[in-house]
């Protein structure tokens, strides 16, 4: 229905990808963010002398189209790198292994990288090998695993699977949805008696090409541009201005308290201040949105001496399993990995803290959580003190990560279905409901917009 006013109610990059769709479909948006700034989870900025210097998502996924197609469609396909490594390793034991080659989001997709990994001790790859052999899985209680030690056993599943997939979910793979987190990993379970055999089948069809890329000026950039477009459209753009309630009136809602009327409504919020915004239309889908637990992390950012990682070669950074965790979960060589963040005689890394089960970090002061990461790191370097920095950065996000646990689709089924019943005209987006990466956020974003425009489009005049 061109000409329809729509909110959007959320300024991360499923609200912005909505408002986006919306405009181009002819809709006049108006989007309203209740924090100061643009993006979510995406920030950029200077530190340590460098410009762009990412402090939240630093890249996204190339092979999922939705984020590399926007950043072409906003003019920044000429601006996109992909990691000069992508190499990574695992602390075990108190030293740093390489990952083994012909994973697939941890899961072992072959057996020559496997058996030659140091990582896995050979009682482990011999455990691993039973998938081969195992019957189908047909009852795997969504659970991610659950799934993995049944098929591969629990060195695959703690010193793989885990780290790899809990540290992007900032959960525990035991207690996270087979079919949300790992929907690549969920097919192959549904039509693969053997889980690596299907893997590998699989693996030989996908394209070739970066896995990743990011804009040379950091993430920032493709929400800058975003905004900047949007305003050019003429969407009107209210940072730093809250959505309390939403009203049904006159065939569409009016929001408070700004007191404005609109035909239909775009929700692309955390799923807490969802909830508070349905609740009044129905406290059955409130309830649900409140039950999607949230993890929260906290991102250093450090820039050392370039002797300080003369030990570990050129690869992107490693994984600690929390088997050998303290607080740290993750280390990004991060200049190593992006070489436009090289400063002469110094690399940026960027330490990642906390978890779902460790919320620890968050109550901690700077110069403890300093201290504590440059201590940690330091030691699975093997350096015996901290690692030296000459400047850091700490930032917060708490309530960051929407957890996944087993069953996770089968409950955003239910909140739609409430919703839509509830809420004539209202569509929810964003990180809770059908993933956490940059792609499927914008794609949710374009799906509510194309959701909306349909409903627009049929409703009875």
């Amino acid at each position: 229905m061109t000409g329809a006013r729509v909110a959007v109610i959320g300024g991360g990059i499923a609200g912005l990808s909505a408002a986006w769709a919306l405009t181009a479909a002819g809709c006049r948006v108006v989007v309203y963010e209740a924090g100061a700034e643009w993006g979510g989870k995406i920030l950029s900025g200077s530190f340590a002398g460098l410009d762009g210097i990412d402090a939240g998502a630093d890249a996204f996924l190339a092979r999922v189209p939705e984020a590399q197609a926007l950043a072409v469609e906003l003019g920044l396909g000429d601006q996109l790198v992909a990691p000069a490594t992508g190499s990574a390793l695992v602390v075990r034991a108190g030293r740093l292994h390489p990952i083994p080659d012909g994973l697939v989001l941890g899961v072992p997709a072959g057996l020559t990288g496997l058996a030659r990994s140091r990582l896995i001790s050979w009682p482990g790859k011999i455990r691993a090998l039973a998938d081969l052999v195992l019957p189908r899985t047909v009852d795997h209680g969504d659970s991610l695993g659950g799934l993995i030690r049944r098929r591969f056993g629990d060195e695959v599943a703690g010193y793989l699977v885990d780290p790899l997939v809990g540290s992007i979910n900032a959960g525990d793979a035991d207690d996270l949805s087979l079919v949300a987190a790992t929907p690549q990993i969920a097919a192959v379970v549904a039509t693969s008696r053997s889980v690596l055999l299907g893997l590998r089948r699989s693996s030989r069809a996908a394209p070739s090409g970066p896995v990743f890329l990011t804009p040379i000026g950091g993430m920032g950039v493709l929400v800058d541009r975003l905004v900047s477009r949007l305003v050019d459209a003429g969407a009107d753009l209210n940072a730093g201005v809250a959505v309390d309630r939403l009203i049904e009136r006159e065939g569409g809602w009016t929001l408070a308290p700004q007191d404005v009327h609109v035909d239909a409504v775009v929700i692309a919020c955390p799923a807490n201040a969802t909830s508070a915004l349905v609740r009044d239309h129905s406290t059955a889908a409130a309830d649900l949105l409140g039950s999607i637990a949230y993890a929260g992390v906290v991102m250093i950012t450090a820039s050392v001496p370039s002797e300080e990682l003369a030990g570990v070669g050129a690869c992107s950074g490693y994984l600690v399993p929390k088997p050998e965790q303290g607080h740290v979960t993750a280390v990004s060589f991060a200049s190593r990995k992006w070489p436009h963040w090289s400063n002469p005689g110094h690399d940026v890394l960027r330490i990642s803290l906390g978890h779902s089960a460790n919320p620890a970090p968050m109550a901690l002061a700077d110069d403890q959580l300093s201290a504590l990461a440059l201590g940690e790191v330091g030691g699975h370097l093997g350096l015996g003190r901290p690692l030296r920095a000459d400047d850091v950065r700490i930032t917060r996000w708490p309530n960051a990560f929407p957890q996944y646990r087993p069953h996770h689709p089968d409950l955003v089924d239910r909140i739609d279905h409430l919703v839509s019943g509830s809420l004539p005209l209202v569509v929810l987006a964003g990180a809770p409901y059908r993933g956490i990466g940059l792609p499927a956020c914008i794609r949710d974003g374009q799906r509510a917009a194309r959701l909306l425009m349909k409903q627009l489009t049929d409703r009875p005049e």
